[in-house]
């Protein structure tokens, strides 16, 4: 039951993300939407509990989770930006 409630809250946290970050269109689809909500939360699971707002084995809340998946976002931005500019000359 974990998992299933794990992949709901990814799901729709991937939702909020993508709304809340312009320019996030090219992660599309259902699958990819609860796959970055999912590891947004594991994001900001692992960075909370790096710099102290989570004790080991405490995950991230339902915000954390959404700003987990935006800085996903926007790490996957800056990737596809960097790959997508041609070549200089």
């Amino acid at each position: 039951m974990d998992v299933l409630w794990t992949i709901i809250i990814g799901f729709v946290v991937g939702i909020i993300a993508r709304v809340v970050k312009p320019g996030s269109d090219g992660f599309g689809g259902i699958i990819l939407t609860t796959i970055l909500g999912i590891v947004g939360a594991f994001v900001a699971t692992f960075l909370g509990q790096f710099i102290g707002i989570y004790r080991p084995g405490e995950s991230a809340g339902f915000l954390g989770a959404i700003i987990g998946a935006i800085i996903v976002l926007w790490i996957w931005g800056r990737i596809r930006r960097r790959n997508a500019t041609p070549p200089a000359a």
